[in-house]
């Protein structure tokens, strides 16, 4: 199974990781937990925005990984950028929680073009 795979695996998995490190600083109700967001010290409500974030860019990641793969892309250009997209994602809600904003936008917009190489590979094979 190709290493981008594994991958979407992880990047699947990133929100529950920021939900749980935002549920952690402090009390959440879990019957209605977004109404609790607004509660948490302000570096726990950056951990729950970085959770919706992840969840938002999961799909085009997904979908560009399976398309590239699918499409006869070389499997070692799919998982460098995957790999790298994957590394920018992680220090993306790390620079969120840690409330760096601009190099948090910089760091998103490098992910969104490593992802949006993997999507239009296809096109260059």
């Amino acid at each position: 199974m190709p290493l981008a795979y594994w991958c979407v695996l992880v990047a699947a998995l990133l929100p529950i990781f920021w939900a749980g490190y935002a549920k952690a600083g402090g009390r959440v109700d879990n019957h209605c937990p977004r109404e609790s967001i607004d509660s948490l010290p302000p570096q726990y409500r950056r951990a729950y925005a970085a959770h919706t974030n992840a969840y938002e860019n999961f799909p085009f990641f997904a979908a560009a990984v399976i398309i590239a793969v699918t499409q006869g892309v070389p499997l070692a250009t799919i998982n460098t950028l995957a790999a790298a997209y994957l590394a920018l994602r992680v220090v993306h809600g790390i620079l969120y929680v840690g409330n760096l904003s601009t190099a948090r936008s910089i760091v998103y917009g490098l992910a969104l073009l490593a992802n949006i190489a993997i999507f239009v590979l296809p096109a260059f094979g």
